[in-house]
């Protein structure tokens, strides 16, 4: 997954990633040793303990606080989004930040969006025990310095349940309708491995087969 990544991030123009390492550390780093030509440079930090995903955001805050605008992407989910659109998106409204969003089946394990006719955000839960809808954040997005300012100053802290809900009505969903799937649990590894459409290169970039 984190080649697919990689080759995605070649695709949209990036030239350089951070990866946060925690679990399998040796073997992420096993991987970049192996694949050190490729087109995107690497950085790594490493977190004996988690400072979650806002906290390690804060913590490498000097390295994206001078970009208009920078790619979240939560590695665990592969996808065939149109990203160029959502990118395309994102500079047409210039919001604080946009979020990949699709319908899920079960919404309660996930953020839950609200949004109104012109795709702004108005709401945002995290993990809702009584979700008002099935809308969920994809675990793709795009930030700005905006989102920068409302980081949380403590650790751990999270995007989804300490950093979006302070962004309401500054946010713009962009609507995911090809594949994508969060292969953090056994089951959807699985599931992933038997629908996993691949990826081909065509005149417009990478795109799913």
């Amino acid at each position: 997954m984190l080649a697919i990544w990689l080759n995605v991030c070649a695709e949209l123009g990036v030239s350089e990633v951070l990866i946060n390492l925690h679990a399998h550390a040796d073997a992420v780093r096993k991987f970049l040793h192996q694949n050190e030509r490729s087109h995107v440079h690497v950085r790594v930090a490493e977190e004996p303990e988690l400072l979650g995903s806002a906290g390690t955001l804060a913590a490498n805050r000097n390295w994206v606080s001078k970009e208009n605008l920078f790619w979240i992407f939560y590695a665990d989910v592969l996808h065939c989004a149109d990203l160029s659109g959502m990118l395309q998106l994102h500079r047409q409204s210039e919001p604080a930040a946009t979020l990949g969003v699709y319908e899920v089946p079960d919404p309660s394990r996930c953020g839950v969006v609200t949004v109104n006719a012109q795709n702004i955000v108005q709401d945002f839960v995290e993990k809702p025990a009584n979700p008002t809808g099935n809308l969920a954040f994809a675990g793709l997005m795009i930030g700005t310095p905006k989102l920068l300012d409302v980081l949380p100053a403590y650790a751990p802290s999270d995007i989804g349940s300490d950093v979006l809900p302070r962004l309401k009505n500054q946010m713009m969903a962009f609507p995911i309708k090809d594949y994508l799937i969060d292969v953090g649990t056994l089951e959807n590894y699985h599931k992933a491995q038997a629908t996993w459409p691949g990826y081909k290169r065509d005149d417009h970039g990478t795109v799913c087969t």
